[in-house]
């Protein structure tokens, strides 16, 4: 049984970040009160744009194997900082084998975009309930291509034919999002550096969030985030946690924004509209997001091949751990995440 521990995020622009015993003490000058807490309910620090950290807390955090991460206002990340390196070498190697295998890479890369599709089309499918006329039809007509591409993934005969099947459906899936908003029009089309509407700065934000979580993940399972199957070896990217991420960016990131769309929590005077058609979230606005999405992580989803609810913040340890059974040899194929 893993402990569901809470990952704290500071965004307000000098705030410092203190060692106080087996504590963390959370100090803003303009802020009075003196406010700490337990460390051993902290398992990851996400650090925005103006926070700093003393070296004695970075070295505990170090020492502890708890992470610190380093994201701009709008959630691209920067830097990540984790201790020494966990998991038996043993499991690397297998990692980087079937990496170099041609025929093992596709089967994960398989599995991987199938569960994807599958998840990206439950969203759709469950947004075209909720629609009625244009709307319902451009959602039905994705989740029909989404159907179209699962079947395609299995007949794919190289990653690069692979990757193209999820650029067309994702494709079509970016295209019907904006159907999936209740408001009347949502103008939008998919930019990511930097973001240049509420949108994609919200998507990108959620991305950036559901990032540091699988990247944690597969440290803490002891997986090199950087050796992928989907993307492969990408200098500087963590292909692995970007392989990874696809299983959840329909159901816990874009779902997750088109709910704070719908339920109108934000509007255009919560995002700050920067020189360069930049858009980014207002430092009140981003606290708001990551409440709501601290809460998102509590949520409990089915889990298809476990047979039972996981955490949304606990899906990426279980698929790591799924993936490393695979690689160790005691799963004869990896597991994708999916809902019914």
């Amino acid at each position: 049984m893993t402990e569901l521990l809470s990952t704290l995020y500071v965004q307000t622009p000098g705030t410092s970040l203190r060692l106080e015993g087996d504590t963390v003490r959370v100090y803003h000058p303009d802020q009075p009160g003196r406010k700490i807490l337990p460390l051993a309910r902290i398992d990851h620090l996400v650090l925005f744009r103006g926070v700093t950290i003393t070296d004695e807390l970075q070295l505990r955090c170090a020492a502890d194997r708890r992470t610190i991460s380093w994201l701009s206002g709008y959630g691209k990340f920067h830097a990540r900082m984790s201790g020494p390196t966990a998991g038996n070498p043993l499991l690397r190697l297998a990692q980087y084998r079937s990496h170099d295998d041609p025929a093992r890479r596709l089967a994960i890369a398989q599995r991987m975009v199938a569960g994807k599709l599958h998840n990206s089309r439950q969203v759709l499918l469950r947004a075209a309930r909720d629609a009625t006329g244009a709307k319902q039809t451009a959602l039905r007509a994705a989740a029909e291509r989404h159907a179209e591409s699962l079947g395609d993934t299995a007949r794919t005969s190289n990653v690069n034919v692979l990757m193209g099947v999820e650029g067309t459906a994702a494709r079509a899936y970016f295209a019907a999002l904006p159907s999936m908003c209740q408001a009347a029009a949502v103008p939008f089309e998919r930019t990511r550096r930097p973001p240049t509407d509420p949108v994609n700065c919200l998507l990108s934000f959620a991305y950036g969030m559901l990032r540091v979580s699988v990247h944690g993940a597969l440290e803490q399972v002891g997986l090199d985030p950087y050796i992928g199957y989907l993307h492969g070896v990408r200098p500087g990217k963590p292909a692995l946690a970007l392989d990874l991420m696809e299983e959840f960016r329909a159901l816990l990131a874009d779902r997750f924004v088109m709910t704070l769309l719908n339920r109108k929590e934000l509007s255009d005077n919560d995002f700050a509209h920067l020189p360069g058609d930049v858009v980014e979230l207002k430092d009140d606005t981003r606290r708001t997001v990551l409440n709501a999405w601290q809460t998102n992580r509590q949520r409990l989803w089915p889990h298809t091949h476990l047979g039972r609810e996981v955490p949304a913040a606990l899906l990426p340890l279980v698929q790591a751990r799924l993936l490393a059974r695979h690689l160790r040899g005691d799963l004869d194929e990896y597991l994708p995440w999916t809902v019914a």
